[in-house]
């Protein structure tokens, strides 16, 4: 069978299984004995055992399949989870996600064995739990079986705890002169796909006749919750020959069994009277094989089977949530921004409709004003579909800083809040990076060693905080510590040993311009090289990633007491509320979001510091920049007059850009330049205007 188009399903359904085992582990080591998170566990290990089994990486389902075995010996008890214990799953998570990665990348698993992860699996089996206990739990799951099967004389059919609608079901299907069997079906031991193997009997079967009962019911089979065989009832006109062929045909079938049901006593009694007694004697007969096994859940799903044979009560329940295909998605994306521009063609003809008096022009506004709504509400539905929460992306943090916590021998607690907060799914896609560089840095560079904060009469655990909240159309991330916080004169000395600032430029600057050096490429704190720190690749890179998602990153620090790095990124990057400028006979676009207010200026209000031409807007000192200049083009305004200036903010800086003239504000699409001018120095992207034209969108962080 050719399973490459299952294979993204199988890397988004992998990674949610990986995410949700390092949240359980880390569960698990706070709260050893909760069989809640032990079950878990189990299950999301079982899960990716048959997932991985079904692609063929046999490498992940043999790691996957021992992982299995080491939860299933906790469930009965026959060992206690211990710290080595949760150090070897780590591993196993590590190279599950080796695994996923060399899947994703080449579609291949790797050569990798992991045999000593494998080997650490087995000796927790056989250590841990001491070794009398784990063979004594170990026999009884193998002779439980048999001693099933002894106890039913291999006609497991008559041992069914059957109910009355049931017993009525098969009395009428043998008035209408079909023929009703019962069939058991016994699985190869060394099956990996057992579910599917018995999907197919079941599918087999439902060609010949009707299933009418079913023990483990039908979605238990289909869901593997049952051992090596499970039991049927199946009503047909075939011989019961041809019935056990059918099943036998399929692969990995070990044995089929089959017989007519005994039906004597039920043909000669009353049902009111005999169902009870039936199904008090299928109770009793089935108590030994319950008592048999150790295993909890095997057990319990014995001897309870009466109430949920009725095939009926097997429905599947629906799904309420689907996968979508980002591709899809940025599709109808393109359909709305489409439409959007449909909508601005749509308000151009109508102001020049309404300049010539043309007698139609109202109900044209009505039209409008409808598409106009219609546009608003198919954006707003198009961005919920593609907002998801960040969780995906901040869930493997707790696991890093454990790990960061072990290797640096600082005792540390992450705390998270706001991780329902949802952003565009691209930009969660690509803030994982950035935030992992801000809790390595405030784990290593932040938080101080257990002497140095005892010394501070500080807490010996050290806290890092990831909070995430909506401000507005922008969503605020900050990462925050009750560290050493930044000391400015180390990163100034550093500065200026590397000559990146001249001591008379550092005398000048401020602590905060100071601290933002950190940001420059290359620079770094560090006294030593690490594997966590030191290198000087982290905080530019940081401000570089966050800034190509149109955001932008900031630091408050405070010496001795802490740090607290905020991103402030946008909700989406399609679509984006802009203010259209005109410079130099160009129309160019802002994103409304940079923009602090709109002023007017003459010649007389500007100022130079530095050699440099300034306005002091209400007691605050603010840097021109004339756009014409910066784009090289030439100004249609006159020197004389009034100026407009929009007051942009990146942060704590500000600027005033000079244009020509004001457009107003609109709803914009942002459209890439392409590959060939994608690094266009200040032009972040282009849109196309109502009328056809193309305007450039100014790149407010790359101006300031």
């Amino acid at each position: 069978m050719d399973v490459s188009q299952y294979l993204e399903i199988f890397l988004d359904e992998t990674n949610e299984h990986l995410q949700n085992l390092n949240t359980q582990i880390l569960n698990l080591e706070q709260n050893p004995d909760d069989m809640d998170t032990v079950n878990e566990i189990f299950r999301a290990a079982h899960s990716m055992k048959g997932m991985a089994g079904t692609m063929g990486y046999k490498r992940m389902q043999a790691l996957t399949h021992d992982m299995e075995n080491v939860f299933s010996d906790v469930r009965t008890g026959a060992i206690k989870v211990m710290p080595d214990m949760i150090d070897t799953l780590f591993q196993c998570l590590d190279a599950l996600q080796e695994y996923t990665d060399n899947i994703r990348n080449t579609s291949d698993e790797g050569t990798n064995d992991n045999e000593p992860i494998i080997k650490k699996l087995n000796e927790i089996r056989n250590s841990k739990g001491g070794a009398a206990p784990a063979p004594a739990a170990e026999a009884p799951k193998e002779a439980a079986p048999e001693a099933a099967a002894s106890a039913a004389d291999g006609e497991k059919w008559n041992h069914i705890a059957f109910d009355e609608s049931q017993v009525s079901v098969m009395q009428e299907v043998l008035k209408s002169g079909k023929k009703v069997y019962g069939l058991n079906v016994e699985i190869n031991a060394d099956c990996v796909l057992k579910a599917a193997r018995a999907f197919l009997v079941l599918k087999a079967l439902e060609e010949k006749g009707e299933i009418l009962v079913s023990d483990p019911p039908t979605q238990d089979i289909e869901d593997e919750k049952f051992d090596l065989d499970f039991t049927l009832v199946v009503a047909s006109d075939a011989p019961v020959e041809e019935l056990i062929a059918a099943a036998s045909a399929v692969s990995e079938i070990a044995k089929v069994t089959g017989a007519p049901l005994d039906f004597d006593k039920i043909k000669t009694a009353d049902v009111e009277e005999e169902a009870a007694p039936a199904a008090e004697e299928a109770s009793v007969s089935a108590a030994p094989a319950a008592a048999a096994t150790t295993a909890p859940a095997p057990a319990a799903a014995s001897a309870a089977p009466a109430k949920h044979n009725d095939k009926k009560a097997s429905k599947p329940i629906a799904t309420k949530t689907i996968r979508v295909d980002i591709e899809k998605l940025d599709s109808l994306m393109n359909l709305v921004s489409e439409l959007i521009i449909a909508k601005n063609s749509l308000v151009s003809a109508s102001t020049g409709n309404n300049a010539s008096g043309n007698t139609n022009s109202a109900s044209f506004n009505e039209q409008i004003e409808y598409l106009e709504s219609v546009t608003t509400n198919l954006h707003e539905s198009v961005m919920k579909v593609r907002m998801v929460p960040i969780e995906s992306t901040v869930s493997k943090f707790p696991r890093m800083i454990r790990d960061l916590s072990k290797s640096l021998n600082k005792k540390m607690e992450l705390y998270m809040t706001g991780e329902d907060t949802e952003l565009d799914r691209t930009v969660v896609d690509q803030i994982g990076d950035p935030l992992m560089h801000l809790l390595r840095n405030s784990a290593d560079h932040g938080l101080e060693s257990a002497e140095v904060r005892a010394e501070r009469g500080k807490p010996p655990v050290g806290s890092i905080f990831l909070d995430a909240f909506q401000e507005g159309n922008n969503v605020i991330i900050q990462v925050r510590d009750d560290g050493n916080g930044i000391d400015p004169e180390i990163v100034k000395s550093k500065a200026i040993e590397r000559g990146i600032i001249t001591p008379e430029q550092a005398a000048t600057m401020n602590e905060q311009e100071i601290i933002n050096l950190l940001f420059l490429p290359g620079f770094s704190t560090a006294k030593k090289v690490s594997d966590i720190s030191g290198r000087g690749v982290g905080l530019d890179v940081v401000r570089s990633n966050i800034e190509a998602l149109s955001g932008e990153v900031s630091v408050k620090s405070q010496l001795g007491v802490g740090s607290t790095w905020t991103i402030r990124l946008p909700l989406t990057l399609a679509i984006i509320q802009s203010l259209m400028v005109v410079v130099g006979g160009e129309k160019y676009a802002i994103s409304l979001a940079s923009i602090e207010t709109i002023e007017t200026i003459h010649n007389s209000d500007i100022k130079y510091v530095q050699n440099e031409e300034v306005i002091n807007l209400r007691g605050t000192v603010i840097p021109l920049i004339r756009l014409n200049k910066v784009l090289e083009n030439e100004s249609k305004a006159s020197d004389d007059g009034a100026m407009v200036v929009v007051i942009v903010k990146k942060g704590d800086k500000m600027a005033g850009l000079i244009i020509d003239e004001l457009m107003g504000q609109q709803e914009i699409v942002i459209k890439s330049l392409g590959k060939y001018i994608k690094h266009a120095k200040f032009i972040s992207g282009a849109t196309i205007l109502g009328d056809g034209e193309v305007a450039l969108i100014l790149d407010v962080n790359a101006l300031l």
